[in-house]
């Protein structure tokens, strides 16, 4: 028999049209195996998320909606999305229910929500305005099974911006702790995450939720390389972002990075761009001084560093920091 997945799906319950497109592309998977799906409200009623879904899936508001998020339980049990069968999936069985966030509030208090009421072999992430596309269960269950000391795999992306689809790959089948350290390697990306239960959660104290999904993947990758599948198998929609712009929660992101994994400094390649980062946040805030030190650090880590010579732009208002990132995002990228 196929392992079971349990996929969490962590929504605010504000972009009900993306959240529905999320859970079609999850259900349209042609997988053999059982797939339970927990969508979890964070900071809204579950019984609101809910109806917002009725439509894809007789989903209710589980009665482990927690009074911590602010969510009102439902009554009754999690039901099952339609009939529970999906077409060409035989007799797999799909069902959904939709429960509140009683952890910490924010994406990793609810992902973890989404972990600990799951009794499947594996869990999967997919947040709520990013697409499954045709064929991703299938082949990243397929590459986990080929390596059975491994636990965790990943895929490629299609980032879509606009009228835009750029597809990001990686150019490897095997992600190791040193390509996270010296890059981002975004298609490493939460929608693609898949683990064997137990195998990792995510940290509740990332501020804000920021990088709370690099700090996985680099803790993942530290026990085992992580197995990769390099065709984008995931659409990552760009533009309705919940942390664009929050700048002062992007600074303190990566300065829980750089004190969580030491290892970031270490990297010269790494330590720039982190430092370009946090240039380019200061920048966007008008914090000119802050701007100009940390620039001279990525300088120093990495001369020719692209995303100092950016904030330094941004700092002196040759630019907007909001026209720097729509050009990237045209292209696939961010700072």
């Amino acid at each position: 028999m196929m392992p079971s997945v349990g996929v969490v799906v962590p929504t605010r319950g504000d972009r009900p049209g993306p959240l529905r497109a999320a859970l079609t592309g999850v259900l349209a998977q042609e997988y053999a195996g059982p797939v339970e799906v927990v969508v979890v409200a964070d900071g809204v009623p579950a019984s609101l998320v809910a109806s917002q879904v009725s439509g894809v899936a007789d989903a209710e508001a589980g009665s482990e909606a927690g009074s911590e998020a602010g969510s009102e339980a439902g009554s009754g049990a999690a039901s099952e999305a339609g009939s529970g069968a999906v077409s060409g999936a035989g007799e797999a069985v799909r069902s959904v229910r939709v429960l509140g966030n009683r952890r910490a509030a924010g994406l990793p208090g609810a992902r973890n929500t989404g972990i600990s009421v799951l009794g499947t072999d594996l869990v999967a992430f997919c947040d709520d305005d990013d697409l499954w596309l045709p064929g991703k269960l299938a082949a990243q269950v397929a590459a986990l099974e080929e390596e059975p000391d491994a636990g965790f795999v990943s895929c490629a992306v299609e980032v879509e911006y606009g009228d835009r689809r750029v597809p990001r790959l990686a150019g490897t089948g095997r992600v190791t702790h040193r390509h996270l350290t010296r890059s981002r390697m975004m298609m490493v990306h939460s929608s693609t995450f898949l683990f064997r239960r137990g195998w990792t959660w995510v940290d509740e104290s990332a501020p804000s939720g920021q990088n709370e999904d690099w700090d996985l993947a680099l803790r993942a990758a530290w026990r085992h390389p992580i197995v990769h599948v390099d065709r984008p198998l995931v659409r990552v929609r760009w533009g309705s972002s919940h942390y664009v712009g929050r700048w002062a929660d992007r600074i303190a992101g990566l300065e829980w990075m750089l004190a969580r994994h030491p290892g970031l400094a270490a990297e010269p390649r790494g330590a720039a761009r982190v430092y370009g980062q946090l240039a380019f946040c200061h920048a966007a805030l008008g914090r000119r001084r802050e701007a100009a030190r940390w620039s001279l650090r990525a300088f120093s880590a990495r001369p020719g560093e692209p995303r100092a010579a950016v904030a330094l732009a941004v700092a002196g208002g040759l630019v907007s920091p909001r026209a720097v990132l729509h050009a990237l995002h045209r292209h696939g990228h961010g700072i």
